[in-house]
């Protein structure tokens, strides 16, 4: 009997714990495998308690107060002695339950009130209850009831308060801005051509003459601050080159529409910037030689020293191996390298671009990889002299969180910093400018996240694994030193779900040495004795690290374990966060995606777990991971037999010029060829997926037509899902049901039986 689908999703939900709990293995595919999947994220919803800590600081940054969820509804309230290192409940809920029974006659149970708030201090708690306001002297251990019904007062949050943003540029710098400094004068571009005009007497003086519409000053002018010198960018116009869509469905019109954006391809021509130098008081040009910045893909960062003396800039090479600070002296025109940092594979200015200039020492702090490892330098600023390396040794810095001048220290993010955990794991650090004094405030084995007290004493620190929920503790500032632990995460009831955390899992990588890190998820009613197909949720961008490290009730992996498979997730190399080396392997190697790495994780992995059955491997992507799942058909079809490509860049000459001219390489070289689904399309094996979305505005969806074009050439059979009115990975809940029935089909070999 098929009940309706109003009465079958009630009579689903009460049977699926206990579903979950029976442990009952089948082959996969089954209608109660699919209802596990589909329901696996709203079962496991509000199943983790006592897992987060929000600080609520008290003047002086001695004590703070917080609340926390507990089971079912429940919260407790407590405060924190940062300095003794004591945590005490707020107050006791059936105390103040008995207090006001007897201040208003009625019977009330334990009391947890929410919202509440403290005075100035621990003393007071003030809440509402039975539609009155109370305040409860934790001291006096007292309740009173507040006559003037004044509301509670709000609570202060201070995450952060003192933190400042990551940022690359000087703490003030200068903007662009047509009006000089001393308000004198304005610039402006007419036809192309540099025009200063005199606010005063409006009195008009042309600096060139040999501008156009196209090809000249841009409109963006940096004075100098004693208003006497003016820099004028000038920039030869690039390609504008047309993607077309054709959006065959639009909501409001029968007939179809064509749609375009502006999307520049490797190769095509950019804009090239470049800077003038102009003298108002001598009406003329001061010449700036190019020879420092010949090819520029990017010029950005403009400041002039406060003292008028030069001005400086970053300039970004075409091709991505030169990257320079570059100053102009304002009376000479005479251009420098300050920070000259080169390449012969990329650098990845995307990721690992970070500088700050120190004012009032003249100093510069500098990332770099040039030792290996992801790092920060300390120069002079005037003269390009490298001080002093301020982090060193066989981790990364992950990211600046705060340059301290006045303190001459550097807060920031690190990984690999503990050699004995995942490499991957961010933790939270402060070095001296020297070099010196480094500290690393957090120390449990996970990915970390903090909460600094409004003047940096302590730290509310928060770390998870994907297989540990949130620890929370409170730790000092100065040496890192563990204060006191807060909370654990309470996730028992979602054990009881039947859930099942991943799995870490470390195997070594092509070279023999380097570890390659990975998760392994299994369906929640895993049985060892059944030999189960791997499938890979590929994603292989060289700009990033993407296997999960942090705790989670739910991952959308765990949907495509639950219909019977063994999903997986890795970092091969040629992925970011590691060694320059590692992250090296992609160079005009996009195509390697790290499939040797992630096949040899996969061998170690079935040997340790032999119900991991690698004569049925398929994969699934998006984006640059649809990329891979068709290289994986194309190149190392003896592993790989299933793929699902959504929205590919399948020819890095199709895709967008930045992050293929990054790791690809400029100018074109044979590489992209050689490397492309098109033109290697005849050597797919396997049953493949291709999923493309009709309005990409990430990649041309030209490019998966193009593949379809050539698979058709070789008379290869495939399957294709376009996916009307569809922005890049948007394909819903119909393109999700799709892509699992496609690996249950070519996996598990059963039709799939869902609603």
């Amino acid at each position: 009997m098929r009940f309706p689908s109003t009465i079958r999703r009630p009579i689903f939900l009460i049977g699926l714990l206990s579903i979950c709990l029976c442990g009952t293995a089948r082959g996969g595919g089954s209608l109660a495998d699919y209802e596990r999947a589909d329901h696996l994220e709203a079962l496991t919803r509000n199943r983790v308690f006592r897992f987060r800590v929000q600080p609520h600081w008290f003047d002086q940054d001695n004590q703070f107060w917080y609340r926390v969820d507990t089971a079912w509804g429940g919260h407790e309230y407590y405060v924190v002695d940062a300095v003794a290192g004591t945590r005490q409940l707020a107050f006791d809920g059936d105390a103040v339950a008995q207090d006001l029974s007897e201040a208003t006659g009625k019977k009330v149970a334990a009391v947890a009130p929410d919202p509440i708030s403290f005075s100035d201090s621990d003393q007071f708690v003030h809440f509402q209850a039975l539609g009155r306001m109370w305040r409860y002297d934790r001291a006096a251990k007292t309740l009173t009831e507040q006559t003037d019904r004044h509301p509670i007062p709000p609570a202060t949050t201070t995450t952060e308060p003192s933190a400042e943003e990551p940022t690359r540029e000087r703490k003030s710098p200068t903007r662009f801005d047509p009006v000089s400094p001393d308000g004198q004068w304005q610039a402006a571009s007419d036809n192309g051509n540099l025009v200063i005009r005199s606010r005063k007497t409006h009195a008009r003086i042309v600096l060139s003459t040999n501008g156009t519409s196209g090809d000249g000053y841009d409109g963006q002018f940096l004075w100098a601050p004693d208003s006497a010198k003016l820099v004028a960018l000038w920039t030869r116009d690039g390609d504008h080159r047309q993607v077309y869509l054709v959006q065959s469905s639009p909501p409001d019109q029968v007939q179809p529409k064509l749609l375009s954006y502006e999307y520049l391809k490797p190769g095509d021509q950019i804009p090239i910037t470049k800077p003038h130098l102009f003298d108002l008081a001598a009406r003329k040009e001061i010449p700036v030689s190019d020879e420092l910045f010949p090819n520029p893909w990017a010029v950005e960062r403009w400041q002039w020293d406060q003292d008028s003396s030069r001005f400086t800039f970053l300039y970004n090479q075409r091709g991505h191996q030169v990257l320079r600070i570059i100053s102009v002296d304002a009376a000479t025109g005479r251009a420098a390298a300050v920070v000259d940092e080169h390449s012969s594979t990329f650098l990845d200015y995307a990721g690992k671009l970070f500088y700050r200039y120190v004012e009032r020492s003249g100093e510069m702090i500098w990332m770099s990889e040039r030792d290996g490892w992801n790092h920060l330098y300390l120069y002079d600023a005037r003269t390009g002299r490298v001080k002093n390396q301020i982090t060193r040794g066989r981790w990364v810095v992950r990211g600046v969180d705060r340059v301290d001048e006045p303190n001459r220290q550097i807060w920031f993010r690190a990984g690999g910093i503990y050699p004995d955990q995942d490499p991957y794991y961010v933790h939270y650090c402060r070095a001296n400018f020297d070099g010196t004094g480094l500290v690393v405030l957090t120390a449990g084995n996970g990915a970390h996240s903090i909460q600094y007290s409004p003047r940096r004493r302590f730290i509310i620190d928060t770390y998870s694994r994907v297989d540990m929920p949130p620890v929370n503790e409170l730790r000092r500032v100065s040496d890192g030193k563990l204060i006191a632990p807060l909370e654990s995460a309470d996730f028992a009831p979602l054990l009881k779900t039947g859930w099942k955390p991943p799995e870490p899992f470390v195997a070594k990588g092509r070279d023999g040495t380097t570890d390659i890190y990975g998760v392994i998820f299994r369906p929640t009613n895993f049985d060892p004795s059944i030999k189960y197909p791997v499938v890979e949720d590929i994603y292989a961008g060289p700009q990033d690290s993407f296997v999960p490290k942090e705790f989670s009730r739910f991952h959308p992996e765990q949907s495509v374990a639950e219909l019977g498979f063994i999903v997986v997730k890795i970092d091969g190399m040629g992925t970011s966060n590691r060694s320059k080396a590692f992250q090296d392997v992609c160079w005009k190697n996009i195509g390697d995606a790290g499939f040797p790495d992630r096949i040899l994780w996969m061998k170690a992995a079935a040997k340790k777990f032999p119900y991991m059955d690698l004569t049925r491997v398929g994969l699934y992507g998006t984006s640059a991971g649809g990329q891979s799942a068709l290289r994986a058909l194309e190149a190392f079809n003896d592993i790989y037999s299933v793929a699902i490509a959504d929205c590919g860049c399948h020819d890095n000459r199709m895709d967008k010029i930045w992050w293929n001219e990054l790791w690809m390489g400029w100018p074109i070289g044979p590489e992209y060829a050689r490397q492309s689904n098109v033109t290697n399309a005849s050597a797919m094996k396997g049953k493949l997926l291709l999923i493309v979305a009709e309005l990409d505005h990430n990649v041309d969806p030209a490019s998966s037509m193009q593949v379809v074009n050539a698979l058709i050439a070789a008379d290869k059979d495939f399957d294709l899902l376009v996916i009307p009115n569809a922005d890049h990975g948007q394909d819903g809940a119909y393109g999700r049901r799709r892509r699992q029935d496609f690996l249950v089909r070519n996996l598990l070999g059963v039709e799939p039986r869902h609603l």
